[in-house]
């Protein structure tokens, strides 16, 4: 059976997402998950972007073992040099090079003839060999591209050297029929095609993301990119997991394999979220909470009577199976450190310990501790990089009424160990806890974004605050549970201080290096 390649592009193409902002250790636990989920590439980051790029890259490329580890680079010498050094400890080192073909991209955003664009292609492809045993060269905006044109430059850069070649819906524009139809001609006209992969790369400006790769597939595609749960710049890229369950469920049609742990689907993706604090839609295929829901009668009727009536895709498949977490406040440490590694954390036992405390607290004041709250706190544990915050809040008070205007007094631990306290008021118990943490945070703070959901059911639910925020203009995501939503909310501004500071502390760390 045909295999085709699973190319993950979450930490670089998703991370793009509005309001996504991914600090070193949250990236390289992503790469760890997308490990066990099989992906067979990594996109880990833009090495060139910036020094936290390249440290999450280097790292991530000297920890993944079973993924090839790559790193996105534009055609100039600088950017493949930079992703050379951080990619020289991987197991397999992959560089990702991409160039515009689009006669629109050429002419306004290049400024370049086409003749100049194959030249480019040509020299950063053979410059990029030098380094790299394995160079993806990218056609950007190829599903706008002339055909003729298209196959030319590939050529070309296939005798430079390149070992795949990517053909990119870079603006969600093809159809499918249009998109599988550019892999069959590339496929029947490019001399040495058969040397290298061919990828597709859909983006999902008019939901046609996963129709489109499917057709790819249908058409010769060799390899697929996407991101997990379809984050991504504007409307997002293909959802992995669509793709994977797609050609597990309809092997027969598609006669191909991915290599993907299927059962991986659920955990992958619901780290995904919780890390980039993007919620997965309730309807969304594959792993929206609704995706197993029978609500009508006669669908209720039919599962009771044979369930695939009605359901296609089991919970099971993806790893979404219901277990009872038989762990309470009596519980000992033991049995919650035997809990964690069968939910697959590898975590030090100074960290068991500390997710342990935790654990004690929450099975002190809710009833029913569900497998989602033990995710979280050990979760939290695994991508803590550093054990202190800069500030921690240890007290919040808000005085509400519908009469009076609500005033909210926090204090808080700053980075010296002194402890604040202030107060302020609010047209809303929330908007006062954001006054009052201004004055504490001593920067100027303006709130893009903010919401808060529940973890599990119930009205003892865990509520988790995410909170993307501008702190002296730069933006940062923040995001903290608690049983008290308005608790939640204020560690999730502060988690988003936090994370700006221990970022620019550690940018300066590896500048200085």
């Amino acid at each position: 059976m045909r295999k085709v390649d699973i190319f993950d592009t979450t930490l670089r193409d998703g991370e793009q997402s509005a309001g996504i902002n991914l600090n070193t250790a949250e990236k390289i636990e992503i790469a760890r998950q997308l490990e066990r989920f099989g992906a067979t590439i990594i996109e880990s980051g833009f090495p060139a972007a910036s020094p936290g790029d390249f440290d999450a890259v280097q790292r991530i490329a000297n920890t993944v073992k079973n993924s090839i580890v790559t790193g996105l680079a534009r055609t100039v010498e600088h950017d493949i040099e930079r992703a050379w050094e951080a990619l020289r400890g991987a197991e397999q080192p992959h560089i990702h090079i991409f160039l515009a073909t689009s006669p629109i991209h050429m002419q306004y955003k290049l400024m370049k003839t086409p003749e100049q664009v194959v030249e480019i292609a040509v020299e950063s492809v053979k410059y990029a060999r030098k380094y790299f045993p394995l160079v993806q060269w990218s056609a950007e905006d190829a599903s706008r591209s002339d055909p003729e044109f298209l196959a030319h430059i590939i050529r070309k850069v296939i005798a430079a050297g390149a070992t795949t070649i990517n053909l990119p819906d870079t603006v969600g524009y093809a159809t499918p029929s249009e998109y599988g139809a550019m892999f069959k001609y590339m496929k029947d006209n490019v001399v040495g095609i058969e040397k290298v992969k061919l990828s597709a790369h859909c983006h999902n400006d008019l939901g046609m993301a996963t129709a489109n790769t499917l057709a790819a597939i249908e058409n010769g595609a060799d390899q697929v990119e996407g991101t997990i749960n379809g984050i991504g710049e504007r409307a997002g890229n293909v959802a992995l997991e669509e793709i994977a369950v797609a050609l597990h469920i309809r092997k027969p049609i598609y006669g191909v394999e991915t290599g993907v742990n299927l059962k991986e689907i659920k955990r992958t993706s619901q780290l995904v979220s919780q890390l980039t604090g993007s919620m997965i839609q309730s309807n969304k295929a594959i792993v929206g909470k609704n995706a197993f829901a029978h609500e009508a009668g006669i669908h209720q009727d039919g599962m009771l009577k044979n369930p695939l009536t009605y359901e296609i895709i089991t919970p099971a498949l993806i790893g979404d199976v219901a277990t009872e977490l038989v762990l309470g406040k009596h519980s000992g440490r033991h049995a919650f450190k035997d809990r964690a590694i069968k939910m697959g954390f590898e975590l030090s036992d100074e960290k068991i310990n500390k997710a342990f405390l935790e654990f004690k607290k929450l099975a002190d004041s809710k009833k029913e501790i569900v497998e989602d709250d033990l995710y979280v706190l050990l979760t939290d544990q695994q991508i803590n990089e550093k054990n202190t915050p800069v500030y921690e809040l240890e007290s919040i008070q808000v005085q509400y009424s519908t009469d009076n205007v609500p005033t909210a007094t926090v204090s808080v631990q700053n980075p010296n160990g002194d402890k604040i306290s202030k107060s302020a008021p609010g047209a809303g118990a929330v908007e006062a806890i954001f006054n009052t943490l201004e004055l504490v945070v001593e920067g100027k703070v303006h709130i893009l974004d903010y919401r808060v959901t529940s973890i599990g059911k119930g009205r003892d639910a865990l509520g988790e605050a995410v909170i993307n925020l501008s702190y002296n203009g730069e933006a940062v995501t923040g995001r903290d549970v608690a049983q008290d939503v308005l608790e939640a909310s204020a560690k999730a501004y502060l988690n988003a201080v936090n994370r700006k500071l221990l970022k620019s502390e550690k940018i300066e760390e590896v500048a200085t290096k």
